[in-house]
């Protein structure tokens, strides 16, 4: 794990920059029912991140149809948050994905680093080895991965699949691969 991608504000920016993306596709395609979308962002208390983050940055982005008796919310899919979780993806995915385990050593850095306790990287640890193999985004996509990625190393082995220059690259494209996990409309996809 990079503890400077970790404090990289300039990595934080650009999953924002993706993030609007997502909701520029998602107000383009419209409501189901035909109507407007306009912008309906929520705020979030996202952990983990380095200081200096713009105010922007704490708001989760969502549209709401402008038509009278639809209102359905629509919220695209992130790059910045996994599901509900408190913390950013970027640190669940970092976190966790120390090679040689969670050492005191490791956990204080981190706890440093980003706030996170010991205690909940191991409830990560535990998520990604349980209940992320259960979710029907990995059970259809395992298979695209040669040589199978080793699911008591996740997400480090996860990580190690994805093709790029740098472990930057290697998070985006992780990122990415975990959208769908991060909306409502993933049912129960979205899981603790």
């Amino acid at each position: 794990m990079c503890h400077a991608l970790l404090s990289d504000s300039t990595l934080y920016k650009m999953l924002f920059e993706f993030d609007r993306d997502l909701a520029a596709k998602a107000r383009a395609a419209g409501c189901s029912c035909g109507g407007v979308l306009h912008a309906a962002d929520y705020p979030r208390k996202p952990r983990g991140g380095p200081a200096g983050l713009p105010a922007e940055y704490r708001f989760r982005l969502s549209l709401c149809c402008a038509r009278d008796g639809c209102r359905r919310r629509t919220t695209p899919p992130s790059m910045r948050f996994l599901g509900r979780r408190v913390y950013v993806a970027a640190v669940v995915v970092l976190a966790t994905a120390m090679q040689s385990g969670i050492t005191a050593k490791r956990a204080a850095r981190l706890r440093e680093l980003v706030g996170v306790s010991l205690r909940t990287l191991k409830r990560w640890r535990a998520w990604w080895r349980t209940q992320f193999i259960e979710k029907s985004l990995w059970k259809s996509e395992r298979g695209r991965f040669c040589p199978p990625v080793d699911v008591g190393a996740l997400p480090a082995s996860l990580l190690e699949r994805f093709s790029g220059e740098d472990e930057r690259a290697r998070l985006i494209q992780t990122l990415a691969f975990l959208r769908p996990l991060t909306t409502r409309s993933a049912g129960k996809e979205a899981g603790s």
